[in-house]
């Protein structure tokens, strides 16, 4: 009987069929190459204060940076404080920032996040971890961000989407909840580089490393990624 031929690979939901081996091990190699690849991998939002970090990385989500930077020129001048954006008409907030996508349930975040923050933090962004995520629609993964670009703490590792891709097909976790896959990339990484695991991760998933079909003949860690061979396959 001939062999079975491998199923083409065409998305990350077909790779999940596959059991990714642990290359954990390989973790300083594919560490340093990434590094050297994107040495100046930083987040792209433009912002001026904490207050308007958090609002542009809450405004982030399901968007790219340049659409957000679009939309933030205009809103950070109508918006000054952080009691312009707790006393802020609804409507008309969420007409100002419509083309982020998930508009309603952003403005209905960032307002209520803005009132918390003058009711129990003085009208201040709060600087710690367990403050952070008190606020309406701030997770760990934009805790991380303001923490570590507005405060300089770095605490942990923001994992989105690409930063979950990469790392499950590099095998450095075998999880898919974010937290779990944070404390894997913490337990391998050196603090000082936690800073910019996250950004370099998101690189990679954009430039290379993509969801759909991503670039692997052009990978600069092809040879230690356990999943480049399947997807070469195609």
């Amino acid at each position: 009987m001939p062999e079975k031929k491998p199923e083409k690979l065409t998305s990350n939901e077909s790779l999940k069929e596959y059991d990714i081996p642990d290359n954990r091990h390989n973790f300083d190699r594919i560490w340093a190459l990434l590094k050297e690849e994107y040495p100046d991998a930083k987040p792209s939002l433009n912002y001026s204060n904490p207050l308007e970090l958090l609002v542009a990385t809450v405004l982030s989500a399901q968007s790219t940076d340049v659409q957000i930077n679009r939309v933030t020129e205009n809103l950070f001048k109508k918006y000054r404080n952080v009691r312009d954006y707790a006393n802020a008409d609804l409507r008309e907030f969420e007409s100002d920032i419509y083309s982020t996508g998930f508009y309603k349930s952003k403005a209905k975040n960032i307002k209520a996040a803005a009132q918390l923050i003058v009711e129990r933090y003085g009208g201040k962004v709060p600087q710690t971890m367990e403050e952070l995520v008190t606020l309406p629609g701030v997770g760990r993964k934009t805790a991380n961000i303001v923490l570590a670009r507005a405060f300089g703490v770095v605490e942990g590792i923001a994992v989105d989407t690409h930063v979950k891709r990469v790392s499950g097909r590099l095998g450095l976790t075998r999880h898919s909840d974010p937290l779990k896959i944070e404390k894997d990339l913490i337990s391998l990484a050196r603090k000082e580089d936690l800073d910019s695991i996250s950004m370099t991760l998101i690189y990679h998933g954009r430039k290379v490393c993509q969801a759909r079909k991503p670039r692997c003949q052009v990978c600069v860690v092809k040879e230690l990624c356990p999943s480049s061979i399947l997807f070469l396959r195609e």
